[in-house]
Order: C-alpha cells, then sequence, then structure tokens
C-alpha cells in the first residue's frame, strides 16, 4: 500500500494549498496537510487500477483474511483510534470507543459472512445451464464525512473489499489523522499495495478521478447539495453511484404508556454525537394530549448535559465539530425565533466554551411551534436541537412525518406493537424502528429514499451495489464440440 507521507510530497497545486485540522473543543490548529497535486491524484488512481487484477485474482477466502485482520487491529488499537476521532471532530470519548467497535464488527460481518453471500446462484432454465455469479467491477472512490469517521469508512470499505473492488478514499479534511491510520491499519492488515488509498483530494479533483477509465463508481456520504454534484459528475461519465445524503427523520410518540422510557430514548437519539448523525431523531411528533409533559421531560433532560472536554468521561454534550457548524445552527434557531417560534431549553452558547472560550459549543435546545417557512422546518438541524410538534390524531401525525423533502430513517414509539407497526408502514422513509432510536447494525441495510439519496449499505444488499451480477449460461452441445 502507498503510504500517505508517499503521497504528500511536491507541491499541493495551484489552488490547492494546505488545509488544516482544528481540535473543536479548543479551537486549535491540530496540523496542516497539502492535498495532492493533479498529476499525484492520477499516479494514485493508475497505481490502484494496476492493484485491481491481482485483488480480484485472490480467493475470497484471501480476501476475507485481511478483513480479519483489519478488524481485530481495530480492536486493538481502540485507544488510539477513539482518542483521533475525539480530538478530530469533538465527539465524546465513550462515543468514538463505540465507533471503534461497531467499525471493528462491521469488517468482520463482511469477513465472516460475506463469502457465503458472494456464491452464485443458480436459475433454472429449459436446457444447459445459468448462473448469475458476482464479480467486482474496479476501482471505486468514497467520499465520506467527518461525524462518523470510522464507521462510514467500514460500511463502504469492507464490502467492496472483500468482493474484489479496490478502494479510494477521500475522506473529509477535519479527519486526517484518522483517515491516515485507517490506511496504514490496512496494509498492516495485509492489503497490498493500492488496494486502499487514502487521497487528501482537492473538491476540484473529485471529476479528475471518477473520469479516470479504471474507476467504476463513487459513493459519498454527506449533505444533499454534495450528493447532487456527485450524482452530476457521475452520470456525465456513466459511472454508478450510491448516495447517503440528509435526513430529518421523524420520531412518533403514539402513547403515554411509559413516558419516561419514550424520553430518555427521545433525548439520547438527539444528542447522540451531539446530534450530527443523519439519522438521529430531529422531529419529535406527540399527540396534544402528552405534548406538554413530552417538551417538559426532554427539556429537563436536556438542562441536565454537561458541557465539558469530549475526552472526559463526565461530560455529556460534546462540541459540534466545528465553529462554522456551531454557527450555522445557531442560524438557524434564531431564524425560528424570530419567526415565532418558542425556546423550552437552550436555544444559544454555553457559558463554558472550553479554553480561551474557543469551543464550538451549543446549547442543547428544545423549539416547539415551529411552522413552515422557517429553516427549522425545511432544513437539517445537525446539531443538539429538537424541534417538538403537536399533533391531534395518528393521522396528522404520519402527515407530519411525511412533510419534508428527505426520506432516510423515522421511528415510531408505542405500547400497542400492531399500532405501531401500521404506522411505521405508511411512513415514506429508507428505514424505520419500532420503539428503538434508528441506529444501524452490521446485519441491517442502511439508506433512504427522496432527497436522502440511493443505494444501500450494510447487509446482504450493501455486498451488491458494486457488483457485477454477471450471467453465464451455458447451452448443451447437441452435437459436441465443434472444431
Amino acid at each position: 500500500m502507498t503510504s500517505t507521507s508517499t503521497q504528500h510530497t511536491g507541491t499541493s497545486g495551484p489552488g490547492a494549498g494546505p488545509f488544516h485540522t482544528v481540535d473543536p473543543y479548543t479551537g486549535r490548529t491540530i496540523a496542516e496537510y497539502p492535498y495532492l497535486a493533479g498529476e499525484q491524484v492520477d499516479a494514485v488512481v493508475d497505481r490502484a487500477a494496476d492493484a485491481f487484477d491481482g485483488w480480484r485474482a485472490l480467493p475470497v477466502e484471501r480476501r476475507a483474511q485481511v478483513l480479519t485482520r483489519a478488524a481485530e487491529l481495530m480492536r486493538e488499537r481502540k485507544d488510539e483510534l477513539a482518542g483521533l476521532v475525539t480530538r478530530e471532530m469533538g465527539k465524546l470519548i465513550e462515543e468514538s470507543r463505540a465507533e471503534v467497535d461497531i467499525a471493528a464488527d462491521i469488517v468482520d460481518y463482511y469477513a465472516q459472512r460475506g463469502p457465503g453471500f458472494l456464491r452464485s446462484r443458480s436459475i433454472d432454465v429449459a436446457d444447459g445451464t445459468a448462473e448469475v455469479v458476482n464479480e467486482p467491477i474496479g476501482v471505486l472512490l468514497g467520499i465520506e464525512p467527518w461525524n462518523f469517521p470510522l464507521y462510514q469508512v467500514a460500511r463502504f470499505a469492507a464490502p467492496n473489499l472483500l468482493l474484489g473492488n479496490v478502494v479510494l478514499l477521500k475522506h473529509a479534511s477535519s479527519c486526517a489523522q484518522t483517515a491516515h491510520e485507517l490506511e496504514r491499519l490496512l496494509s498492516d492488515a495485509g492489503a497490498p499495495e493500492g488496494v486502499y488509498t487514502n487521497l487528501y483530494l482537492n473538491v476540484s479533483d473529485v471529476e479528475r478521478v471518477i473520469a479516470h477509465p479504471a474507476v467504476q463508481g463513487a459513493s459519498l456520504t454527506g449533505s444533499e447539495a454534495a450528493g447532487a454534484s456527485l450524482g452530476e459528475i457521475a452520470g456525465r461519465h456513466l459511472k454508478k453511484c450510491v448516495l447517503e445524503l440528509g435526513g430529518s427523520d421523524p420520531f412518533v410518540v403514539l402513547d403515554a404508556d411509559d413516558l419516561g422510557g419514550t424520553l430518555d430514548a427521545a433525548a439520547a437519539a438527539r444528542i447522540l454525537n451531539a446530534g450530527q448523525s443523519c439519522v438521529s431523531a430531529k422531529r419529535f411528533i406527540v399527540p396534544d394530549a402528552i405534548c406538554d409533559d413530552f417538551v417538559a421531560g426532554l427539556a429537563r433532560r436536556f438542562d441536565d448535559l454537561v458541557v465539558g472536554d469530549p475526552s472526559d468521561p463526565g461530560t455529556t454534550l460534546a462540541p459540534l465539530s466545528s465553529e462554522d457548524a456551531a454557527q450555522t445552527l445557531l442560524g438557524q434557531i434564531d431564524d425560528a425565533l424570530d419567526k415565532g417560534a418558542t425556546v423550552a431549553a437552550g436555544g444559544g452558547r454555553p457559558e463554558n466554551r472550553g479554553p480561551d472560550g474557543q469551543g464550538a459549543f451549543v446549547e442543547a435546545t428544545v423549539l416547539t411551534d415551529v411552522t413552515r417557512g422557517m429553516r427549522a422546518f425545511e432544513e437539517e438541524l445537525f446539531g443538539p436541537v429538537a424541534v417538538v410538534y403537536r399533533v391531534a390524531d395518528e393521522d396528522e401525525a404520519v402527515e407530519l412525518a411525511n412533510s419534508t423533502r428527505y426520506g432516510l430513517g423515522g421511528a415510531v414509539f408505542g405500547s400497542d406493537p400492531d399500532r405501531a407497526r401500521a404506522v411505521a408502514d405508511r411512513i415514506g422513509s429508507g428505514m424505520v424502528w419500532i420503539n428503538r432510536p434508528t441506529s444501524t447494525e452490521p446485519e441491517l441495510p442502511f439508506g433512504g429514499v427522496k432527497s436522502s439519496g440511493f443505494g444501500r449499505e450494510l447487509g446482504d444488499l450493501g455486498l451488491f451495489e458494486f457488483a457485477n451480477r454477471k450471467l453465464i449460461r451455458t447451452a448443451p452441445a447437441e452435437n459436441g464440440p465443434r472444431g
């Protein structure tokens, strides 16, 4: 594998100057990295193309061994990886450790289960034989975000490496050290040179990579705007793409039979990762009869959160990933309040904002009376802000749940499982969880509809997005071989 250091020699090229990674708790610069120049990008893609034939030719069991070792190394290096994640994007240290665990579990899942999923499938035909075989297609570009810098990479890279594709990974610039360590880890696990390469790639060079003849697909997890841009580029070059974009997930409450437990789940669903998750609950839809109690209970839980150093286990509210992210969220809150919304908790910045007051913190906030035309209604709130909506009945709850251009995940909480399932069936999203906040597990397919993107990751479906599902049809030789 190509070491990250060898990728960084030379100049970064016109308009591609160095970028900085910043600790969002302290506001201090951690490190500076140059982007690759255009000719360096071409050389890395060529090297990946050269690696493809050898990697795909290996038995799938050999590729699985590399993934098994990679999962072992993730667990062995858990403290190092978790510390990097916390320092680079501000995640609570226990959440960072949990992310290492789920990333390792995903890699293990494909190492253990993937070879079985990839077995060819026979089709009954009138004469001879027919089967569908699953083959890799080539070099893939993954563009991954900062909010789950290990998990997001694992769910893209693991199935495709097992299949026999090779991976170029453009990570978020704020996670440069984590990106480097992932490349080193795959190399240490036995991946040959060029099979998995970390690219410090300028956005302006994304099309350069996708246009390369060896690159056959791209996957992006990120914003709606980024997804639209990548989709346009991929379409222009006739390359397959998978997009997992934003979400404005509903959390529908049906009754108050266990209101305390539901509130605990609601608070956890919104505050995980400081609210910076595409599938975190963002819109809480509650019957009128219990809405006041729900708002009060959620506000109490948010008020009890402890702001502080994310590496301190006693901290329960982390900073956002950057000061820009904090300012964007505060702008959405202010817009709602200016247009008549009500704040039940938070709404601003905490007094304790870390060393020198530079931490990218926003108070955990509960908003009510949010209506159409407010940014908090129309846009994704990527931070610790919950919007609670009051509804008269189940039909209004479903209508409100579906009144968004997004369709990633959702949750329904209720004591009657049949009623909860009926509501879940009416919600237009790629995933709905009942009596548990939307989450992730290696075996469960993950993805959305509408403006939340298309395609699926994880589970058996995650193996086939970038597979050539090739038909091989053998007809009987009626008169023996022809010479």
